[in-house]
């Protein structure tokens, strides 16, 4: 077993990723998806269910690179920084303690960047860097991207870097502050490359400035990143909401307003922590388009 404490984890800083030759832009969109481990069970009673009401208390983890015509995407960089550990080519679990002393255990095989580099991309080839929001499990690869234009919303930025308590592992994001930014109303909806086919959406409540992803996808249809909107697919259906939203109302009321996107859109929910889900997507270097 391997540990990482926030104090091991403070230590990572930015890291570059060689591989393949690098590819021309796509003549369309598309979505890569890169498995960044498995959280191994969840104490269900922070989401307001108990453990026979979900499939599996298991938790996937996953992040997202969109490559467009005229630029990439990077949505969400993982739990575990790749320079806090070394890959052995088998699953090795990872135990973090979170500023709060909670511990968590995140079981992963790959690093990021390796995987970024199968689908012939390095962290410098990435235009824009987007988190859905700033808990641990999304930010820590942060810092390998802050050569990429970040695209934060302004409550979020403010909760990150802020006096009070900051969100997740503040170390795993710290070279976002003085990164190149572009700040989001906290009720825009951002277009990312102007043709309305990657549309970043605001969903607050879950932290300040929690944000979904739309994609337009030619062959595989219309596609919403969830974030952290939900965890588990019962999440969902029963309406649960987690006892660590920071505003439950709002959770409440951004829930409804993308369930009525979808509709309108239409598109299909991808629930980002549904392990089940997750575990039936192909993985780079395959991809949607």
């Amino acid at each position: 077993m391997v540990v990482v404490a926030a104090c091991t984890i403070a230590a990572v800083g930015a890291q570059q990723g060689g591989g393949p030759p690098r590819r021309a832009a796509p003549s369309s969109v598309r979505l890569y998806v890169f498995d960044c481990g498995t959280i191994t069970s969840s104490d269900m009673s922070r989401y307001r269910m108990k453990p026979e009401e979900v499939s599996t208390t298991k938790l996937s983890i996953g992040c997202y690179l969109i490559a467009h015509p005229r630029g990439t995407l990077m949505w969400d960089v993982g739990a575990v920084p790749d320079r806090a550990w070394t890959p052995t080519g088998a699953p090795v679990t990872h135990r973090l303690t979170l500023p709060d002393g909670q511990m968590r255990e995140v079981v992963i095989t790959r690093p990021l960047v390796p995987q970024l580099a199968t689908a012939g991309y390095t962290p410098l080839d990435i235009t824009f860097l987007a988190l859905s929001h700033a808990h641990w499990d999304h930010t820590a690869n942060a810092n390998v991207f802050a050569g990429s234009q970040w695209l934060a919303r302004s409550a979020e930025r403010s909760a990150m870097f802020g006096s009070q308590a900051p969100l997740g592992i503040p170390a795993t994001y710290e070279a976002l502050r003085t990164a190149k930014v572009r700040t989001l109303e906290n009720a825009e909806d951002y277009d990312v490359f102007g043709d309305g086919t990657v549309v970043i959406k605001p969903a607050p409540g879950h932290t300040p400035g929690h944000q979904v992803l739309f994609l337009k996808l030619a062959k595989t249809g219309n596609i919403l990143l969830s974030g952290d909107l939900y965890h588990y697919p019962e999440e969902r259906a029963l309406g649960r909401i987690p006892t660590f939203d920071v505003d439950e109302a709002q959770t409440r009321a951004s829930r409804q307003s993308i369930e009525a996107f979808l509709l309108r859109a239409p598109a299909t929910l991808w629930i980002q922590h549904d392990f089940n889900a997750y575990a039936r997507l192909k993985k780079s270097p395959d991809y949607y388009d």
